[in-house]
């Protein structure tokens, strides 16, 4: 699941955002119950019903929940699961057993390759990279928010409440029946597409030789000691809280179980503080990555698309001072994201378990890390 937004709401109800520093005397205590204010007063019960965050700078570091969530409260981080999935594609890449160059249809059978991108009547499927598909600029349309032929999207239908399930190969073939943005592009096109991540999943899979839980559950979960943390693949798991949209319980398990790669995981704040400090540290796979990762398309105001993650920065005209500082990470439809801050040292992780305000998750990421570096 993705985060296709206008934010311009977010914008301009946000006010004026300082993050001149203080020198403090109150000490770590009343830094918590600041944070924690902020937390209460996010939760509404009209948006927002409950949610969680964890931050950490320096050595300072919290974790933090409200309404119904409590602190060790699993939820669905969805499109923030893309992280794992490109830790996973760097981890193999270092292992020599893959190139970002590579063409997918090296790795992927001809049922899930041919036509998948036909762009003025010009198949281009066999020249999509592992890095288009990392980069979102494969050109392919998103089985999930794209409408198809029927006029509708996947996810206007679950969020009518018709729960469903699918496989990779289905998903693709969605993919399919919809038409092509743009041929596998080496510029600065990107279209967001979670059938991406998909066919990045059955890349890892066809590698390892193994399903994509038990990749995350080896390589990423056991060496980090996420033990909260797993691909949701059983719809009769009531473990995660369920997600809201508006003011209702949105129960989609069988959805759940299908998105995997590109938004299956769930987790909780403190796993996911564990996780993206591994990330960005070089715990998962080399640091110098990092910098060879932020090469930068627009793809939705006011993101841009790196290899594998995305920047959050807001344009001087919206942020004149520099009041807000970049972001780089992933969110999810679900309310979910996980982000560093470099310039503030600042990781940041958690969920506001709401789809349909998926600014109020940013809009509560940059109150805490304000509230943080006073």
């Amino acid at each position: 699941m993705r985060r296709g937004v206008i934010f311009l709401l977010f914008i301009f109800g946000m006010g004026a955002l300082g993050y001149a520093q203080k020198n403090s005397s109150s000490g770590q205590l009343e830094k918590e119950k600041a944070l924690q204010r902020i937390l209460d007063k996010t939760v509404d019960n009209k948006k927002v019903f409950g949610c969680s965050f964890a931050l950490k700078k320096n050595d300072f570091s919290w974790i933090g929940s409200s309404g119904n969530m409590s602190l060790n409260q699993s939820y669905f981080i969805a499109s923030t699961t893309k992280l794992f999935t490109t830790a996973l594609i760097m981890q193999l890449r270092f292992e020599g057993k893959l190139k970002l160059e590579d063409f997918i249809v090296n790795y992927l059978p001809d049922s899930i390759t041919h036509h998948l991108n036909v762009f003025l009547n010009k198949d281009y499927s066999k020249t999509i990279t592992i890095q288009h598909l990392l980069t979102h600029s494969s050109g392919l349309p998103d089985y999930f928010q794209d409408k198809g032929k029927q006029g509708f999207s996947l996810e206007q239908e679950l969020l009518l409440g018709r729960d469903q399930a699918w496989t990779p190969a289905q998903a693709i073939e969605r993919t399919k029946n919809m038409r092509s943005f743009f041929r596998p592009s080496s510029g600065s096109m990107a279209h967001y597409s979670d059938a991406n991540f998909q066919l990045l999943g059955l890349i890892i899979e066809k590698i390892t030789g193994k399903p994509y839980a038990e990749v995350c559950l080896e390589r990423i979960l056991q060496p980090l000691t996420l033990k909260n943390t797993y691909v949701y693949r059983d719809e009769k798991d009531t473990l995660p809280k369920v997600i809201y949209y508006k003011s209702n319980e949105l129960r989609i398990p069988k959805a759940m179980t299908s998105f995997g790669a590109d938004g299956g995981i769930v987790s909780t704040s403190e796993d996911m503080m564990v996780f993206i400090q591994a990330f960005f540290q070089g715990k998962l796979f080399p640091a110098s990555y990092i910098s060879e990762m932020q090469k930068w398309r627009k793809i939705f105001f006011p993101m841009r698309s790196g290899i594998g993650f995305h920047k959050f920065e807001l344009p001087w005209l919206l942020n004149p001072m520099g009041a807000v500082p970049v972001f780089i990470g992933h969110s999810g439809l679900s309310g979910a994201l996980a982000y560093y801050c470099p310039e503030e040292d600042i990781f940041v992780v958690g969920t506001v378990n709401q789809i349909a305000n998926p600014d109020l998750s940013f809009k509560t990421m940059i109150k805490l890390t304000r509230e943080l570096s006073k």
